[in-house]
């Protein structure tokens, strides 16, 4: 009768699933370094091999853009041209029009928080002149944080280039400032809605595409920022990608047959490559997006029920070596598990050597 027996003890986990049943115990007082032959020679067998070892865990994704936000109105008024789904608007370009007048888009970090006009001073004032300059009203403009009568010319010919009456302020109501060009996600105020001040009129975001991932409350270790992962996308071109942040899952209770938010954690990855990464792919078709927990590159493996946990006083774990019609038990170190395999070491081990495999029902 043969020493090996299978193990139903112990299960070794490998990328999303688990791999059970794989180890055998010795019988008493075996131990590295017995020998066998004819039958207690293994059922099976098959070959150490050098591979790279990755536990992964494949999710749908989403295909958008990064950071989302919504565009709220700073004064009342009527929606008279509705934001377009889809469209890049980049800098003096018209997010949308408001009782019939532009309300432009402009570079800059800071927020429109008041009426701008002359004898204001401030970093807001520096960014609206930068931006006059960049779009070609600078003739006048010394560009500094002040808004003399050279900032007013500028703003007037400005105000003229867009059919608005040439008053040389800006209003709260006449820009928006966002950090650079903006991809329109939505419309959410549609033609001839009348808004208040605060009323979200469009949701914009960068023009950075994203794949957005929603993973196990458990699965909180591959949510951190750098994560490796391997994104498919739509059309089946697969791409490289890092887990960027965490961000909050978009609350579906009003969209039909909408269930609220989900539980789980939505992650956001970047793409290596950028916005030429995701060209022309579909959005409303789902992207495969693959985890990389850990990998081991180069390192011999074993399958997993080759792995013999050895009884007696020192333990550990072993591997059957056939030669021939002779086998030997090795000691061996244990690693990784991944897809069946598991990762061993020992100065006994070489790529190629056959080893025993536990018989499986």
């Amino acid at each position: 009768m043969s020493r090996r027996t299978t193990f139903l003890g112990l299960a070794v986990v490998t990328a999303g699933a688990a791999v059970t049943g794989g180890f055998v115990l010795l019988g008493n007082g075996g131990d590295a370094g017995a020998s066998g032959k004819g039958g207690d020679l293994p059922p099976a067998t098959a070959k150490i091999v050098r591979t790279d070892l990755v536990q992964s865990k494949t999710v749908d994704g989403k295909l958008d853009f990064a950071q989302r936000r919504a565009v709220p109105s700073a004064v009342e008024g009527t929606v008279t041209v509705a934001a377009s789904e889809g469209t890049t608007l980049t800098m003096g370009q018209a997010l949308y029009e408001l009782n019939d007048k532009p309300v432009t888009l402009l570079y800059g970090p800071v927020p429109m928080f008041r009426e701008m006009k002359v004898g204001d001073r401030g970093s807001d004032v520096l960014q609206l002149e930068r931006n006059l300059r960049d779009l070609g009203y600078g003739a006048t403009l010394y560009v500094d944080t002040r808004y003399d009568k050279g900032t007013e010319a500028a703003v007037k010919l400005w105000q003229k280039s867009l059919n608005r009456e040439t008053t040389g302020r800006v209003g709260r109501g006449d820009v928006v400032f966002q950090p650079g060009q903006v991809k329109v996600v939505s419309a959410d105020a549609a033609l001839a809605e009348q808004v208040a001040p605060g009323n979200a009129v469009l949701t914009i975001a960068s023009t950075k595409p994203v794949v957005r991932a929603q993973l196990e409350q458990t699965d909180g270790a591959l949510t951190a920022k750098g994560t490796k992962v391997e994104v498919t996308l739509p059309s089946g071109k697969t791409v490289a990608g890092r887990v960027a942040g965490t961000v909050r899952p978009e609350d579906e209770s009003n969209a039909e047959g909408g269930t609220g938010a989900q539980d789980g954690i939505t992650v956001e990855v970047v793409l290596d490559g950028g916005v030429r990464a995701a060209s022309r792919e579909d959005a409303k078709v789902p992207a495969s997006v693959t985890f990389v927990s850990e990998a081991r590159e180069g390192v011999l493996a074993v399958p997993v029920e080759a792995v013999v946990a050895l009884r007696g006083e020192n333990g550990g774990y072993g591997l059957q070596v056939v030669r021939g019609g002779t086998s030997t038990m090795v000691r061996v170190e244990t690693g990784m598990t991944a897809d069946g395999r598991i990762e061993v070491s020992g100065p006994d081990l070489r790529e190629g050597l056959k080893v025993g495999v536990a018989a499986t029902s």
